[in-house]
């Protein structure tokens, strides 16, 4: 029987009484150390999703696909996909370096990468130097499974919803302003020739959204300086008396010497049910993500006549910078309260029972946009998906706690949480191949009217339905194991 069943029997059979515990006062988040995290964080959408307003211009640009506009979804999912194919390779390893070196120099080993590779592809002139600058990125980034990990050290059972709930939120204001960025910024030379005039900028039209892109990851570098540690084991000397009590430093390392051990245990000693469940949950639900946010772009910019809206980069940024305010928007005010209304398994269910609608209204939207053209009536049917995509992402920040509570001892959270991201990596780098290359062969064969991606893709969200119903009915409390 697994953790949360043990859990769960145990809260069916106590009586009333001991169920007062479970209702204590919620702890006030760290705000400087978890605003100086977000910060940090924010500079990994900022950079990534910078890039996907003009990925499929540069595409055609570079004439990659030799004139032929229905194959850019191959390429433009290729690139997409090497930064998590490169990322699952090394993520496991700098997660659990982070277990024993601590978090901060992992975190700083992965904003350097990041910076040196958007600059790199900024300056590339052909698609095998696109595939070696987004490899680099990948393959020295580990941040997102080290972040969460800090997330989970620094909160507890009352406020976890608070804290995971930020990191959504600032995903969708780093897309957010990684979307405008990309947008307006490419292609200079063409909005602004007095300022942008020269044959650098004719040579490399893509290079100013990345180098501000990398100016904000560097930035962000030096922030991680203010950022304590949060590995219980390399914390130093101003340790909060909250955390300690009044136990001097020595004895309280001795106290953490079981849990610093399970920090080097072998990984198959954490394949358990109460932690393969959750990441099984978060897996699929990366892949089905990353798949949605693939296709969004792609679809958006496609020409009309292949059904696709023809939006510009600056059109497309524009939109998706607007989807990123109301999605940012809404989980910062609405998550943290519909999770203590409803609880994180219902919330996970009713977001990701979203993803087939959020699918029908792509084909919704190219039966309009032939029969009508772009008008309110697709403007509206577009701010239709938004709503759905908004409620889908609260199950994001949902089974992020479930794999946080998963973590036996927080001194394998960066293990368990490594573990996490590199499914999800590979879910992310499997994904938009996936959907973008069965687009593309939907487009050039015209299976299904051309939205045969769409049915596709809607046979694994009913699984998931069913893989959601084994996750636990309540979190793990963490707070007595430490």
């Amino acid at each position: 029987m697994s953790d949360f069943d043990v859990q769960g029997s145990e809260t069916e059979t106590s009586p009333l009484l001991h169920e007062t515990p479970q209702k204590k006062q919620k702890t006030p988040l760290p705000k400087l150390q978890i605003g100086i995290l977000m910060l940090v964080l924010l500079a990994e959408p900022i950079a990534s999703m910078s890039i996907y307003p003009y990925i499929n211009q540069l595409i055609r640009e570079l004439d990659i696909t030799g004139g032929n506009d229905a194959r850019v979804g191959y390429y433009a999912g290729i690139i997409e996909s090497l930064f998590f194919i490169t990322q699952s390779l090394t993520v496991l390893k700098w997660s659990r370096l982070s277990d024993r070196i601590g978090r901060k120099p992992v975190l700083m080993i992965g904003l350097f990468g990041m910076g040196l590779s958007i600059l790199c592809f900024g300056l590339s002139t052909s698609f095998w130097t696109l595939v070696v600058s987004r490899s680099i990125c990948g393959m020295l980034n580990g941040n997102s499974g080290v972040m969460k990990s800090m997330m989970g050290e620094l909160t507890d059972s009352t406020n976890m919803a608070q804290g995971f709930a930020l990191i959504p939120i600032t995903w969708c204001f780093g897309g957010f302003f990684g979307f405008v960025m990309g947008g307006t910024l490419a292609r200079p030379q063409d909005r602004w020739p007095n300022l942008f005039a020269g044959q650098f900028w004719a040579k490399y039209p893509y290079f100013l959204p990345c180098a501000i892109a990398a100016s904000v990851v560097f930035v962000s570098f030096i922030f991680v300086f203010l950022l304590e540690e949060t590995l219980a084991t390399k914390r130093k000397r101003n340790i909060p008396s909250a955390t300690t009590g009044d136990q001097p430093l020595e004895e309280y390392r001795s106290n953490e010497s079981p849990s610093e051990n399970m920090a080097n245990a072998p990984l198959r000693s954490l394949l358990t049910r109460s932690i393969v469940i959750p990441l099984a949950n978060q897996a699929c639900l990366a892949f089905l993500d990353i798949c949605i946010f693939a296709l969004m772009p792609l679809f958006y910019s496609t020409p009309n006549y292949l059904g696709g809206l023809g939006f510009a980069p600056q059109t497309l940024g524009s939109w998706l910078g607007l989807f990123g305010i109301i999605d940012g928007l809404f989980q910062a005010l609405f998550f943290a309260k519909v999770v203590d209304w409803l609880g994180p398994k219902r919330t996970f269910y009713i977001g990701i029972s979203c993803f087939i609608p959020i699918m029908v209204m792509f084909p919704v939207m190219s039966w309009l946009v032939f029969s009508r053209g772009v008008d309110h009536i697709v403007t509206n049917a577009l701010l239709c998906q938004f709503v759905l995509i908004v409620t889908w992402d609260m199950s994001i920040a949902s089974i992020f706690m479930f794999v946080t509570a998963s973590a036996p001892t927080k001194n394998v959270l960066g293990a368990v949480n490594g573990m996490g991201q590199m499914t999800l990596s590979i879910a992310h780098a499997v994904g938009p191949m996936f959907a973008t290359s069965i687009f593309a062969f939907s487009k050039d064969h015209n299976i299904l009217g051309g939205h045969a991606v769409y049915v596709v893709l809607s046979i694994p969200a009913v699984g998931m339905l069913w893989l959601a119903s084994y996750l636990p009915e309540e979190l793990q409390n963490r707070d007595e194991d430490d």
